[in-house]
């Protein structure tokens, strides 16, 4: 591990305890915060998640959440419902920006979530987290309201996969962590480059392209670390996440993406066939599955004509 890394990590690795809630408010003042929960088909688990946010962390008592903002990608169960029940504001994601066709992708989500949300501080929780706590929020905000230096925080946890504990973040392992080791060295501190809740300001946010599936995360970190520089980053220690796995061919297709959101950034070059191709056992023996990569990138919201003119208004 480089040297610059070893210090990285003793000045911007933290634990949810070291920043108490009653910290985290003072340093707030008027610094808004918008939570954003890009979902799709969560119906089991979103509305558990709103409720803890707003019971916790949106009350008189605790006014640490100004904005809390569910963006559905087109489920076809209840979550929509679910999640204007338990108290957040529902947003579609065809409804923002429609005169950019909306394309299927987490990424895509997460981008346009900028234009209907107005925090200063946004943080992006996954839908799928089962036995929620608000640590999640909390640990990821506070640096970015206490230390004006921070821009981008991520939160570390284990992943416990089934009941063997520190087994989950498969793709990470096997995929994201080689990646940066080997590309992005100063990025090798990170424990959960891929994990899904991250919080940053606005200001950073808008200048970033984003990914539009599974290669966003990874692709948001390597564009922050270009853009503001390794001592701006920092993870916080949230304890352990609990969230539905997902199975062997999909990870595939989670690691094509991300390789190819890597690639991206090393030349900028272009994949004869940004393909993959999988296999099934079907009744004539193995039978090929082939899947597009995802390669599109939405621009940085800041260069949007709409965001531009929201922010003049």
């Amino acid at each position: 591990m480089l040297e610059e890394v070893e210090r990285w990590l003793d000045r911007r690795s933290w634990s949810v305890e070291d920043r108490p809630l009653e910290r985290i408010l003072a340093a707030k003042r008027n610094t808004r915060v918008s939570v954003v929960l890009p979902a799709l088909n969560e119906e089991a688990t979103v509305g558990d998640i709103v409720a803890v946010i707003r019971r916790e962390l949106m009350s008189e008592a605790v006014p640490l959440v100004d904005e809390l903002v569910v963006i559905d990608s087109g489920s076809t169960d209840r979550t929509a419902e679910v999640a204007a029940a338990a108290g957040a504001r529902v947003v579609a994601r065809d409804a923002i920006l429609p005169r950019i066709p909306a394309v299927p992708g987490k990424g895509e989500v997460l981008w346009r979530s900028l234009m209907v949300t107005s925090g200063d501080v946004v943080c992006f929780v996954d839908a799928d987290l089962r036995d929620f706590s608000a640590d999640f929020v909390t640990g990821i905000v506070g640096p970015l309201l206490t230390d004006p230096d921070v821009d981008f925080v991520k939160a570390m946890y284990d992943r416990p996969f089934g009941d063997a504990p520190g087994q989950g973040g498969r793709v990470t392992e096997l995929v994201a962590r080689p990646l940066l080791n080997l590309h992005w060295p100063q990025l090798a501190g990170f424990v959960q480059p891929l994990g899904g809740e991250y919080a940053a300001r606005r200001s950073l946010l808008e200048r970033l392209p984003f990914p539009v599936g599974y290669g966003v995360e990874l692709g948001l970190l390597v564009d922050a670390l270009h853009t503001v520089g390794l001592d701006a980053l920092a993870q916080v220690d949230v304890g352990v996440r609990k969230h539905r796995h997902q199975d062997g061919r999909a990870l595939g297709r989670m690691a094509a993406a991300i390789y190819r959101t890597a690639q991206l950034r090393l030349s900028r070059g272009h994949l004869v066939r940004p393909r993959l191709t999988q296999f099934e056992r079907g009744e004539k023996g193995f039978e090929p599955r082939t899947y597009a990569v995802d390669t599109e990138e939405r621009p940085p919201m800041a260069e949007i004509t709409e965001y531009a003119r929201r922010r003049v208004a």
